[in-house]
C-alpha cells in the first residue's frame, strides 16, 4: 500500500522531522533553508517588494503544470509586477491526512524546478496536516521578497492618457486547462496551462525603459477584463482595446464556447499587461515577442469614457467590457 501523509507528519515530532529532512530539505537544499530556523536570515538592500498568495487549485495536477510550480510562479510574478527582482520565497503547506507521499514528492520536485528556473530560493516555510475530510488534498501558501529596480516606478498613479497597453501572450489557456480537466473535455490538441515565471521579461523591460513603464500586472483570477477594469477604475481614465489584437488559441476558444465562457474573464498564469509610453511600445513589443510571438499592443489609455473599458470588434463595432461579477471559475489557482 502506498505511503500517505498522516497526522503525525504535522505533529512537530519524529514523523514531521522525517518528512522535512527526507523530502523538503533534501530536495529544496540551499544554505539558508538548511539552517532549519523558524525564519530566514537574508541580505537585502534598498527598496523591497513583498507579496503573498495561497493556492487551492483543483485538480492539483493538470496539463502543463501542478499546484507546486503554480505556487512558485504565481508569487514570483506578483513580486516582478512591482518592478522588482524576486529573490526569496517562503513555502507553507496545509496537507490533508491520507495524501500520497509520492504525489507530495512530485510537488516538491516541481517547486524545486520552478524556483531554479525563476532564480529564487525557498528559505523558510511551514507544514501542517489536517484530519481526513477537513481539507482537499493540499493547499500551498508562498510569500516572496524582491529588490525593486532603481529605475523602476510602477503604479496606477503613474498612468497617463495616450500610453500604450501591451500584452505579452495569448489569453485564457490556464483557466481552460483546469476546466477541461474538470469537465473531461477532449480536443484535437491538448490545452496546456500557461504557468511560467515572468520576472526575466519584466527585468529586461525595466532595465531598458525604466520610468517609461508606468504599470505592470499579471492577469490571473478574473482574466484580462478584470485587470483592464481595475486600471480604468483606479486611474479614472478610459481604456480602448482592439479585439483582433488579443490572441486566443483555437482549442481554448472552442473550450470557452462549449462552457459558455468569455476568454476575457478566464484566468491566466503566464500573461501580463504593460502600460508604457507610446514612443517605446514597439520596442517593448519586440522584447516580448522574443518570448512569445503572440505578444501584441492591444490598446491605449484615453481621457474619454472615464472608468470604462471599450473594445472595438474586428467588424468595427464597440462594446463595454464590464467588470466580472461573482466568481466565474472557482479553485482556478
Amino acid at each position: 500500500m502506498p505511503e500517505t501523509i498522516n497526522l503525525q507528519h504535522g505533529s512537530g515530532g519524529e514523523k514531521q522531522t522525517e518528512l522535512l529532512n527526507n523530502l523538503i530539505f533534501k530536495i529544496l537544499d540551499n544554505k539558508i533553508l538548511n539552517q532549519k530556523h523558524d525564519g530566514a536570515f537574508l541580505n537585502l538592500s534598498g527598496k523591497l517588494a513583498f507579496s503573498t498568495d495561497s493556492f487551492v487549485v483543483s485538480p492539483i495536477f493538470f496539463k502543463g503544470g501542478n499546484i507546486g510550480e503554480l505556487a512558485v510562479n504565481g508569487t514570483v510574478n506578483d513580486v516582478a509586477m512591482c518592478g522588482a527582482e524576486p529573490k526569496f520565497l517562503s513555502l507553507a503547506f496545509i496537507i490533508e491526512e491520507g495524501f500520497p507521499l509520492e504525489d507530495f514528492e512530485k510537488i516538491i520536485q516541481s517547486i524545486k524546478t520552478a524556483s531554479e528556473n525563476a532564480g529564487v530560493k525557498i528559505v523558510t516555510g511551514d507544514t501542517k496536516v489536517v484530519e481526513r475530510g477537513k481539507g482537499d488534498k493540499i493547499y500551498i501558501n508562498t510569500s516572496g521578497i524582491g529588490e525593486i529596480f532603481e529605475n523602476s516606478k510602477i503604479g496606477i498613479q503613474h498612468i497617463k492618457p495616450k500610453q500604450a497597453i501591451v500584452l505579452n501572450a495569448g489569453i485564457a489557456a490556464h483557466g481552460m486547462a483546469i476546466m477541461s480537466e474538470r469537465e473531461g473535455l477532449k480536443f484535437d490538441s491538448e490545452i496546456l496551462s500557461d504557468t511560467k515565471n515572468l520576472n526575466f521579461e519584466v527585468k529586461e523591460l525595466i532595465q531598458n525603459f525604466g520610468e517609461k513603464i508606468s504599470f505592470l500586472r499579471d492577469a490571473t483570477r478574473g482574466g484580462l477584463a478584470s485587470v483592464l477594469n481595475e486600471i480604468s477604475s483606479e486611474s479614472r481614465f478610459g481604456i480602448e482595446i482592439f479585439e483582433e489584437k488579443i490572441f486566443v488559441e483555437t482549442q481554448v476558444k472552442s473550450a470557452c464556447e462549449l462552457l459558455g465562457l468569455d476568454p476575457m474573464y478566464v484566468a491566466n498564469e503566464g500573461v501580463f499587461l504593460c502600460v508604457c509610453d507610446e514612443d517605446i511600445a514597439e520596442n517593448v513589443l519586440e522584447i516580448l515577442k522574443t518570448e512569445n510571438s503572440k505578444a501584441e499592443k492591444i490598446g491605449f489609455v484615453t481621457e474619454e469614457h472615464s472608468g470604462k473599458v471599450i473594445m472595438q470588434s474586428a467588424f468595427g463595432g464597440k462594446r463595454v467590457v464590464n467588470p466580472l461579477i461573482g466568481e466565474q471559475l472557482p479553485r482556478i489557482c
